[in-house]
């Protein structure tokens, strides 16, 4: 199929490059000013702000089902922390300044699913949720959603099932919540799918259905047999618009995050982030948010694995899920399983296609380099996938000069760690330790 795809001329030495797995930072010249696509948005932000009240209204059933929800009224949200140590070897491993400030978004530390996906993932499962139980007269939106921890709803939705198919953390975090209200719950687990991750979920009651191929075929076979069934629902990370919103809830709540902590964006203050992407979903939802608040003072950037470019190599030549990975001769094995992904989401992808700034790729080695650094720096221990961002500010200080981002603040999101077995993590650190020494 390779010798099919037309590749535009500005982005055939990026292409020839992403084959041969060099990393690579793609420039997206599509990128449209905000005012020039403002009216075309296809989700408003009206849509964002309905997600975030749904999710407030479940607060009450999140503290006493999740106690650990508590502090923070049963809201799911993560803290954004300075980095000022970690900024500076940054800068030893790419070799360039970064100018402005280092932020990193800790979404390792989100309660109950500890990433990303607790954002998306569990928002539409409480929202299938809702549905069904307004639906059949259970709740009114009005009521206590406490309500919802009692055996009557357990019972009432132990009637029904949930599938998804995931490399890892989607699974995680639909597997734990669905359990949690009374779903049945199948998980279908790609061969990338850390095994801890699968002895996790079945310690909650999931059935894990494992495949020896990669992220598509898993959904594709998961979301064949739910079809088969009357009463499964089929969460579908390829093409899902309430997961999208779960996600972009997320941008809003970093606005007030820097609010608080007195931290302008504008135009002489702009906002860069830089969001690991698997098949979209997670940082779409949250890149698509933060331009409908910050418009052309957020720039936003997507990080993939060298062997794993598929969002990139979807927005480079316009076929978005038409085209794997594989149609360009790539094998996507990465150790960054949460970005293992082939096929990108054609849903999300067709959506950044004008807002997005730019990707970039990182080597698996290069992740593993830079989890060390953190741990020993900031004291903070992500898994690998989580790290692909890092790379971002100092290649984008070298693209974008001081004079624009001597203001500028960077944030690298964060998308998983927490809930890594100790053992695992410690064997994580030391490979990346051993891989800085080797580079001294």
């Amino acid at each position: 199929m390779e010798n099919s795809i037309e590749i535009p001329k500005e982005y055939l030495e990026t292409v020839k490059n992403i084959k041969t797995l060099k990393k690579v930072l793609w420039i997206n010249s599509h990128k449209k000013n905000f005012s020039e696509i403002s009216d075309a948005l296809e989700i408003k932000e009206e849509e964002i702000k309905d997600a975030e009240e749904r999710l407030k209204r479940f607060a009450p059933y999140l503290i006493k089902a999740f106690p650990e929800t508590k502090s923070t009224n049963g809201i799911i949200e993560s803290p954004l922390i300075e980095i000022p140590k970690m900024k500076s070897r940054a800068k030893e491993d790419i070799k360039e300044k970064i100018y402005g400030k280092l932020y990193i978004k800790c979404d390792n530390q989100l309660p109950i699913a500890g990433s990303i996906k607790a954002r998306g993932g569990i928002y539409e499962v409480l929202k299938r949720a809702e549905d069904l139980a307004l639906k059949n007269g259970l709740i009114k939106k009005d009521d206590d959603y406490s309500k919802f921890y009692s055996d009557e709803f357990k019972n009432f939705f132990s009637d029904y099932t949930i599938q998804v198919g995931s490399t890892g953390n989607l699974g995680l975090s639909i597997g734990i919540m669905s359990a949690q209200l009374g779903f049945k719950v199948k998980v279908h687990m790609s061969a990338d799918a850390k095994q801890w991750k699968k002895e996790l979920l079945r310690s909650k009651g999931v059935n894990v259905v494992e495949y020896s191929s990669d992220y598509s075929k898993a959904v594709e076979e998961g979301r064949k047999l739910s079809n088969e069934d009357p009463k499964s629902m089929f969460i579908d990370d390829e093409n899902s618009k309430d997961l999208f919103l779960g996600y972009a809830v997320g941008a809003f709540r970093l606005r007030e995050q820097l609010k608080k902590m007195n931290i302008p964006v504008d135009r002489d203050h702009p906002l860069f982030v830089y969001l690991p992407c698997g098949v979209g979903g997670g940082p779409g939802g949250i890149a698509y948010g933060l331009k409908l608040i910050y418009k052309d003072n957020a720039h936003l950037f997507f990080a993939e694995p060298t062997h794993s470019p598929a969002m990139l190599l979807g927005l480079i030549t316009g076929l978005h899920n038409q085209i794997s990975v594989k149609d360009f001769g790539l094998d996507n094995k990465t150790e960054a399983d949460g970005l293992a992904v082939g096929r990108p989401s054609g849903l999300v992808g067709k959506i950044m296609d004008p807002i997005l700034d730019g990707e970039f790729t990182v080597e698996d080695n290069q992740l593993y380099r830079f989890l060390a650094a953190l741990a020993e720096e900031e004291k903070i221990y992500l898994e690998p996938s989580a790290l692909a961002g890092f790379p971002g500010p100092a290649l984008i200080s070298k693209e974008y000069g001081e004079e624009y981002l001597k203001n500028s603040t960077h944030i690298c999101w964060a998308t998983g760690g927490s809930l890594v077995p100790d053992n695992i993590m410690k064997g994580y650190y030391e490979k990346g330790k051993l891989l800085n020494n080797r580079r001294k």
